[in-house]
């Protein structure tokens, strides 16, 4: 009697719907008396709904996640850790494994079948955490046989490659692709660059041979040289899913694919340059799980978490962040963002590009919208009712004029200007043809930032600092009997460091600093002005991070200016 209140529950949850009609309904119950199927597998045998949309109302209903198989990108360690025979005896389908978190992401049509539940425990052990992802009941028997039928482990794909020939029309066309092993090795190196947590990935030819390099924590190294016979299959192929013309090779192109990777979506921007051995590409891992982050979890000081809340207190003005390419400049201010995003305010954004699709947040890309720039950009928007506005980057007078126009108007500006320093923005500013005048008064703060590399917390090693290093940590480096350097161990594939994290040199303005810089005063004057208030360098931020424990004096070094230390 239970099991008929299911079917029936899912029946009327499909009416209610507009899915399917109380006719359909009728006909597929009616149908099941004469052979016991599932109510959802007959209303798609029937024509009547889609295999999708029934996983998708099954998996609301009962707060899963529901997940399309078609979009997944198989992992070779999750499957390895459930036999075949015993993934499809009971309908699971590992896609995924984080061996950080030990989380085992496993796809199945029967989320509450306890008995499976237990058994995979009992086979993976209780140290592996299992997460389930409903899966439809048409999709996962061909996706267990594809996962399964196949070399998967980019050594096996290499060695099968080197033994086979390579179809390079079979590249270009859908169907049963796992049969083509140039694609199952282009999904391998994916994954395998998700799961280290890589940044971007370089396919870069040289004369003989491919380099493959992956950026971990801001900095390149180099993971596989294959011969250049790969270079071809490659090219088509992530040009193929990148949706890029495979015929031009002589000009540069951009690219955009997503795919599920580690049991979540993953996008990439890819981006090919011609050179002289070949096309080189590039792909930006945009993995929004890992990249958005709240600011409570940016493992920030108290004073500069009270800091940022007084600037984001300031109901109008700009807020300007700073620093090079990479140094997470986008992921602190969609964090800052995160920070006033709800329903009570209008938040529009130009961005070249939209890197991550943000809920409740108006996002325009400035490059795909015809004959629109920043300042064009910023004017259709101050139509568009806002309360505050993001600005990709101030890169001219006009974009400039535009956007403090927009502050001066009561609106919340935050954007990012390529300078060193905090202080070096109003140089910049003035360069660009800001007027000081309209600068004072309408600018919230100015945020410089670098990221350094967080020494690995299992084989960091402690050691007395010498002489030089005791004079670059200043009065409080005298006093210190140690301090940390990486080492290596296997939890940080040796190279004595994991993770990043940011370190910020922040500038309040108020009314003070505002007549400084209304009167064109030298940088010396506001660095001594913005000193009696509290202002802390990046050298300072910095080797208060070494001090504490958190990164070594080599890596602060190497990211942040620490000459003026000496003088």
């Amino acid at each position: 009697m239970a099991e008929q209140r299911k079917k029936l529950r899912l029946g009327e949850l499909l009416v209610q719907q507009g899915l399917i009609t109380t006719d359909q309904l009728s006909i597929a119950l009616a149908e099941q008396r004469h052979n016991n199927v599932p109510i959802g597998r007959l209303l798609v045998r029937l024509g009547f709904v889609t295999e999708s949309a029934i996983r998708d109302i099954m998996a609301r209903t009962i707060g899963q996640e529901s997940i399309d198989l078609a979009q997944v990108v198989a992992d070779s360690e999750a499957l390895g850790m459930v036999p075949q025979d015993f993934a499809r005896r009971n309908r699971v389908l590992p896609i995924a494994f984080d061996p950080l978190e030990h989380v085992l992401t496993i796809a199945t049509t029967e989320i509450f079948n306890v008995v499976a539940m237990d058994q995979l425990r009992a086979l993976i052990g209780p140290q592996v955490e299992i997460k389930t992802a409903l899966a439809s009941e048409a999709q996962l028997g061909d996706y267990i046989d594809q996962f399964y039928g196949y070399e998967l482990s980019v050594d096996g794909i290499l060695k099968e490659i080197e033994t086979g020939e390579i179809d390079y029309e079979s590249l270009q066309v859908g169907g049963d692709e796992y049969t083509q092993p140039m694609v199952r090795l282009v999904n391998a190196l994916l994954v395998d660059a998700v799961k280290r947590g890589a940044s971007d990935i370089h396919f870069e030819p040289e004369y003989a041979f491919l380099r493959i390099r992956y950026r971990i924590d801001g900095v390149l190294e180099t993971v596989r040289s294959l011969h250049k016979t790969y270079l071809a299959g490659l090219t088509v192929r992530v040009k193929v899913v990148s949706n890029m013309n495979i015929a031009e090779t002589r000009a540069p192109q951009d690219g955009r694919l997503s795919l599920t990777l580690n049991g979540r979506p993953v996008d990439f921007r890819v981006s090919t340059q011609p050179t002289i051995y070949g096309e080189n590409i590039v792909l930006r891992v945009l993995d929004r799980e890992k990249s958005i982050i709240s600011l409570d979890r940016m493992n920030l000081a108290k004073e500069t978490l009270a800091r940022l809340d007084l600037m984001l207190a300031r109901p109008e003005g700009i807020l300007i962040v700073t620093g090079p390419t990479g140094s997470g400049k986008t992921t602190t201010l969609y964090s800052l963002l995160a920070q006033v995003n709800d329903e009570t305010v209008n938040i529009m954004t130009l961005e070249d590009p939209v890197e991550y699709p943000l809920t409740l947040m108006r996002q325009t890309s400035v490059n795909e919208v015809a004959r629109m720039d920043f300042a064009d950009g910023i004017r259709s928007i101050m139509r568009q009712d806002p309360d505050i506005i993001l600005v990709g980057e101030v890169r001219d007078k006009e974009t400039a004029e535009m956007a403090f126009r927009a502050a001066m108007t009561g609106h919340q500006v935050f954007t990012t200007l390529h300078t060193n320093s905090a202080l070096g923005a109003f140089p910049r500013l003035l360069d660009i043809g800001i007027q000081p005048d309209i600068m004072a008064g309408n600018i919230i703060g100015v945020i410089a930032q670098r990221l350094v590399r967080v020494l690995c917390p299992h084989c960091k090693e402690a050691y007395a600092p010498a002489r030089d290093e005791r004079l670059l940590l200043g009065p409080a480096g005298q006093k210190l009997s140690y301090v940390y350097r990486p080492v290596g161990c296997k939890q940080c594939d040796n190279k004595g460091y994991k993770g990043r994290t940011a370190i910020m040199e922040m500038l309040v303005m108020d009314s003070d600093l505002d007549e400084l810089v209304a009167r064109r005063a030298t940088a010396k004057e506001l660095r001594t002005a913005a000193l009696t208030k509290g202002f802390r360098s990046l050298a300072d931020e910095g080797l208060q991070r070494v001090i504490d424990g958190t990164t070594s004096l080599a890596e602060v070094s190497r990211t942040i200016d620490l000459t003026g230390r000496f003088s």
